[in-house]
């Protein structure tokens, strides 16, 4: 459930994130903003949703996935393909959350 939660979290935040980009840097409409909010609330429910003691491990795992998403967002969103050094730092955001999520606690 965690992997689904901070998927569709990274969906959310991306999306809403960028409809205010869409608004300021692409001179879209204002009224962009109100699906993009709507997102980023939905973003922070989701990431609610993860299953962790502690908000901060949660928050921290969650950034391997949001890079990655990114890149994603990059290469299907936005129509660049990701470089080599892309997919690299995407991997290793990737192993950072792993560790996070996956290692053994004391």
């Amino acid at each position: 459930m965690t992997v689904l939660a901070y998927a569709g979290a990274a969906l959310a935040e991306i999306a809403g994130c960028f409809a205010f980009w869409a608004w300021l840097r692409l001179d879209r409409s204002a009224w962009w903003t109100l699906p993009g909010t709507a997102s980023l609330v939905l973003f922070a429910w989701l990431l609610t949703r993860v299953d962790s003691a502690a908000a901060g491990r949660a928050y921290a795992a969650y950034g391997g996935v949001y890079v990655a998403a990114s890149i994603v967002w990059l290469w299907l969103a936005e129509g660049q393909r990701p470089d080599g050094r892309d997919l690299l730092g995407g991997a290793v955001c990737l192993a950072g959350t792993a560790i996070i999520l996956y290692g053994r606690r004391a």
